[in-house]
């Protein structure tokens, strides 16, 4: 399914609140807490010039958040920034004083975070954002978990000391349980999905995603034409697209938000113009974009900053991982997910079905992100046909023997 952005408000100036949280200001606060993590480094960006020769494109560029802070996603930036947020606001709000991310390890705030639990749903990797961070700082986590959840991405999380409870039925069930227990528990919810009276941390969560971009634009050679980025509740792809279109304007790059055709929620609500519950059948491979009803407040960014809406199926999100495995041309080795290629797996089908419908010819600079490394490294192995290990060593072998 593909389709272009006809809402009324496209193209239309982001909503004030949205273009305060998404833009120089809200990055600059983001890139100063991430310089206070020991393990933080940039990101790396990896050109296809194989794959950019194939499609006839100018050129094609990949951000690998595979690597991002140890948790290998980029929901790495997300939770864990908004509870270090939380926890200061929290402290200084007892303590009487304005606080920052050097304060996180003083006595006094640890002694705050250590009464604070925070609760979110996650497919898997938003819960160890959050589980790491209340770590962090000293809070305690209670994480929901689906049924659809690994039992590999359940032990990850727990890992950092967190609560899980499981939930029947799938994410929106998780989502909906763990705001419930949450208030009869005073416990404070980090969600990447937002509703009603509900918006403010959904929004620093996607604030923390703003370093993606920010750190993009520094790397490339030139700012790109095209942007393809991958949804589930949408948080992601409305952190970007609106990071861009506070930065570079009129100029910004084409952006096209891509779904499983299976959970294509953000897709639901540009046919019809608001967020809606899709129906939920059979799941998709795409774990971490199994989500049945798009964020209100990533909805409100991407009806302005998104230009289109496609979906992909089953078989091109795995077709994704193994070409990455296994590159032609020289292109750069590379572990996605089976929800980090998906950005990709949209530019392929779009080279195939819409590229006058894009613009894509021999000029285009296409940007996508590999949003997650092999999370669960056993279905990993099960979809590729090799473990992500080896994937890297036969990498690591072709360089040394270069």
């Amino acid at each position: 399914m593909f389709l272009l952005n006809r809402n009324a408000s496209h193209r239309r100036p982001l909503d004030p609140i949205d273009a305060e949280t998404l833009g120089v200001a809200g990055a600059d606060t983001v890139e100063r807490f991430l310089s206070h993590r020991d393990n933080h480094r940039m990101t790396p960006l990896h050109a296809l010039p194989a794959l950019a020769s194939e499609f006839g494109l100018g050129a094609i560029h990949t951000k690998d958040e595979g690597f991002r802070l140890g948790l290998g996603s980029f929901k790495a930036l997300g939770g864990a920034y908004a509870v270090f947020r939380l926890v200061l606001e929290e402290a200084g709000s007892r303590l009487g004083r304005l606080l920052d991310v050097a304060d996180l390890d003083r006595p006094d705030v640890r002694a705050v975070a250590a009464a604070m639990t925070f609760a979110c749903a996650t497919d898997g990797n938003h819960g160890r954002s959050v589980a790491q961070g209340a770590q962090l700082v000293g809070a305690r986590a209670a994480i929901f978990v689906h049924a659809g959840v690994s039992e590999e991405r359940i032990a990850a999380i727990a890992r950092y000391g967190a609560e899980m409870i499981r939930v029947h039925g799938n994410y929106d069930d998780s989502v909906r349980q763990a705001a419930q227990v949450s208030a009869d528990k005073d416990w404070t919810v980090v969600s990447d999905t937002s509703w009603p009276g509900y918006e403010r941390i959904p929004g620093l969560v996607m604030q923390g995603y703003t370093a993606i971009v920010r750190e993009a634009l520094r790397q490339l050679p030139r700012t790109p034409t095209h942007v393809f980025v991958q949804a589930g509740v949408g948080g992601i792809a409305a952190a970007l697209a609106g990071h861009l279109a506070t930065v570079l304007g009129d100029a910004r790059p084409t952006f096209i938000v891509v779904e499983p055709a299976r959970a294509a929620c953000v897709f639901a609500a540009a046919q019809v113009g608001r967020p809606v519950k899709v129906a939920h059948g059979q799941p998709t491979v795409m774990a971490m974009l199994e989500c049945y009803e798009a964020s209100p407040v990533a909805w409100r960014v991407l009806a302005r900053a998104a230009d289109a809406f496609m979906t992909v199926d089953e078989d091109e999100a795995i077709a994704v991982m193994r070409r990455l495995a296994w590159p032609a041309g020289g292109d750069p080795v590379m572990v996605a997910g089976e929800s980090g290629g998906v950005g990709l797996a949209g530019l392929i089908r779009a080279v195939a079905d819409n590229r006058a419908d894009l613009g894509l010819d021999g000029k285009s600079r296409v940007l996508v992100i590999n949003t997650e490394g092999a999370t669960d490294p056993h279905r990993y192995a099960e979809l590729v046909g090799m473990s992500p290990t080896d994937v890297l060593e036969g990498k690591m072998t072709a360089e040394a023997t270069a």
